[in-house]
């Protein structure tokens, strides 16, 4: 194109004017730039195809992204292409030439480059001196787009003339395209390499459960994706929110031993706080830098570092990091991949916690179940036995292999009010508990409490039946009844003789008061053992199903008042104040009198029991929708929540050496003899506030039960 004087620098004639060997030569320059596609080799062609068409001696290029900032670059002096140019070229952009160019996208023509300020002097590796210049310099645009900016240079002053420029800029115009298409290319194979290292990763990490096969399968392939010297993940302890180093290749491995760094503390603390992935080329520069990696790693230099947050459900549980690359920098793509790896890694390492939680709780659950000192069977929805552990063995008699399989109404009975055949009751994962009998291989019958419920066992549904040897309670039960029918039968006849006795002396006294209160004192005690006497019988009977109450219409309020004058002495001698509040307008109950009477006393008495010297015991009645409530309050220390309801049960007694003494009888009655009468009983009560023993008993009664 151009005449060998103009090549040597001796004249600018043969530069193709407008018209067709101006548009011949722009053609082959865009085919030229046109085939190819890295762009580090699109900007090279660019470069020295502007050099030769316009006789310049060295020339530059410098790309730019959306925001103005270089990205890539090269420069070429002779036949030399210069490396690592980017970082030398980004202070032209700031205060050279090309910075001058971009802002105001206009062609530059510089015919002495001492003479002009925008020219920076400053000599590149390949340059022999700082000498004056001719240059040209022209905007490369797509679209209104600023791609980059090149410049041409000459070492005589005055080569360039605005021909060149004009060619420059052509050349430049066709360039731009090229540069574009470069960069999309580039970026789509950038993001093909992520998408790639990201698909690989996630092959390789969710390959297994393992909590520690997976923590060293994420750091090969930050490894392998990094291409770096030496990486290490960290979690966070969520008790103490500090970053422990689990895991690590690279690293000299005797130093990194329950290695702990606070969240916030350094480069990598700050990733872990912040959640933001960072790239640093020279850490020891930056203000975050922490010294204490130097000690965590075998690394004579830290090059360059890359810290990534690892993420789960949004969640922060800890970092990766990647040291010393082995190229000397990390790639743009860096960032992404390590952000990629991260969220990765995240649920990777979640999957693998919870899965050895859940191995964790399986071990726990067949320890307690081969442990425990209950037999415990195991069925399908069914009933068919699956498995049985040690002590069922043991206790049932047969071998493992002859137990499962047999069905579990084979075992023990059914209680039919609680589990039907098909076992549905079961399917709300409740407890349902009764008592029933084991049948054992050698033909034992053991009485046994039941507990059934449904379990999940690895995403399966099966039946748990824990079956509870209750023969030492039955043995004690059996013991009391013999024990009461004793009491009952042996002492109800001589002491009937007692009380007749002392009722026969009581009007043959003299008028000493002192005598007569001895007497009374007697009675009072005759007739209380009379009442637990016949409340031991009652308890049986009513247990058993018969019949007990004798119901005849009854004043509420008298039978109040006949319980307070019984319980009075001991109200008095504790020197405690007796409130009761009887309406008037009280409808009258089908009852039988003594029962009601005895609940009413045994309330009293407890009232008594239970409240100190002076306190304040009251008795109210009221009617309210169709029932008589009766409330006994006390100003005691109260009943705690769990123990409200086994009150009520036989031989119950909260506290038995610190409590006034009793056989645990009395509040068992009375909700016996409440239900036989169709009501309800109940306590209400507040942390040293005292206590409220509440019963309801209805006032049609007598329609609804046969006496």
């Amino acid at each position: 194109m151009f005449s060998k004087k103009q090549e040597n620098g001796e004249g600018t004639e043969g530069i193709p004017a407008p018209g067709s060997d101006f548009l011949e030569l722009i053609y082959h320059v865009s085919r030229e730039f046109a085939s190819a596609l890295d762009l580090r080799t699109v900007l090279q062609r660019v470069v020295f195809l502007s050099m030769k068409n316009v006789g310049a001696k060295s020339g530059s290029i410098l790309v730019v992204d959306d925001l103005g900032k270089p990205v890539e670059s090269v420069i070429i002096t002779g036949e030399h292409v210069l490396d690592n140019t980017t970082q030398q070229l980004r202070i032209t952009m700031d205060k050279g030439l090309a910075g001058w160019v971009a802002r105001n996208r206009q062609p530059v023509l510089i015919s002495n480059t001492n003479k002009d300020e925008r020219w920076l002097r400053k000599k590149y590796a390949s340059d022999v001196e700082a000498s004056s210049k001719s240059a040209v310099s022209a905007p490369i645009m797509v679209r209104d787009r600023l791609v980059g900016v090149m410049t041409l240079a000459h070492e005589t002053p005055g080569f360039f003339t605005p021909d060149h420029l004009n060619l420059v800029q052509a050349i430049a115009d066709q360039a731009g395209i090229a540069i574009l298409n470069a960069r999309l290319y580039e970026e789509s194979q950038r993001q093909a390499r992520v998408m790639t290292a990201l698909a690989e990763s996630a092959a390789a990490i969710t390959g297994s459960l393992d909590l520690e096969d997976v923590l060293l399968r994420i750091l090969e392939q930050v490894s392998q994706a990094m291409n770096v010297q030496a990486v290490a993940l960290a979690l966070i302890d969520s008790k103490t929110d500090e970053l422990v180093f689990r895991a690590s290749i690279g690293w000299d491995r005797s130093s990194q031993t329950e290695i702990r760094l606070p969240r916030g503390s350094g480069i990598t603390g700050w990733a872990a706080r912040e959640g933001n992935v960072v790239i640093v080329q020279d850490p020891k520069t930056d203000p975050r830098y922490d010294p204490e990696i130097e000690h965590r790693t075998n690394l004579h230099h830290i090059k360059a570092l890359a810290v990534a947050p690892i993420r789960s459900q949004g969640e922060i549980i800890g970092v990766l990091e990647a040291a010393n690359p082995l190229a000397g920098y990390f790639d743009p793509e860096a960032s992404m991949v390590m952000r990629g790896i991260g969220s990765l890694a995240g649920t990777a390492i979640r999957h693998a916690q919870l899965f050895e939680q859940l191995q964790s709780a399986h071990q726990r659950y067949r320890e307690l179940f081969e442990d425990s000192i209950d037999p415990i069977l195991v069925t399908n929805q069914k009933g068919k036995i699956v498995e049985a552990n040690r002590q069922a063995i043991l206790r049932l008699g047969y071998e493992r292999d002859h137990l499962t399989g047999m069905d579990i109404g084979q075992i023990h009975l059914f209680d039919k009010n609680k589990i039907d055949p098909d076992f549905q009751a079961l399917s709300n994962s409740a407890t349902i508990s009764y008592e029933s009998t084991l049948k054992t291989n050698n033909g034992q019958v053991v009485p046994v409490e039941v507990y059934a419920r449904q379990v999940t066992i690895e995403d399966s549904t099966f039946l748990q039946w824990i079956l509870r040897d209750i023969s030492e309670r039955k043995s004690l039960d059996t013991l009391r009844q013999d024990l009461i029918s004793m009491v009952y039968h042996d002492l109800q006849s001589p002491l009937a003789n007692v009380v007749s006795s002392l009722d026969v002396v009581e009007t043959m006294l003299p008028d000493d008061e002192s005598i007569r209160s001895l007497i009374a004192i007697a009675i009072r005690s005759t007739q209380r053992i009379q009442r637990l006497i016949s409340s031991l019988l009652d308890i049986n009977r009513m247990e058993a199903g018969q019949t007990v109450m004798e119901c005849q219409w009854v004043d509420p309020g008298n039978l109040v008042k006949e319980a307070v004058e019984i319980v009075m002495p001991f109200v008095e001698n504790k020197k405690q104040n007796l409130k009761t509040v009887l309406p008037q307008d009280l409808p009258k109950l089908w009852i039988d009198p003594d029962m009601i009477r005895r609940v009413l006393i045994n309330l009293l008495e407890n009232a008594v029991k239970f409240t100190n010297q002076k306190g304040l015991i009251e008795v109210i009645v009221g009617y309210r929708q169709s029932e008589v409530v009766f409330t006994v309050k006390d100003s005691g220390q109260g009943i705690p929540e769990n123990e409200r309801e086994r009150i009520f049960d036989k031989y119950t007694r909260l506290n038995p050496q610190a409590s006034p003494k009793g056989l645990g009888l009395g509040l068992a009655y009375s909700r016996l003899a409440v239900e036989e009468h169709g009501g309800r009983i109940w306590v209400e009560s507040e942390p040293s506030s005292g206590s409220r023993f509440i019963f309801r008993l209805p006032v049609n009664n007598k329609t609804k039960r046969s006496d």
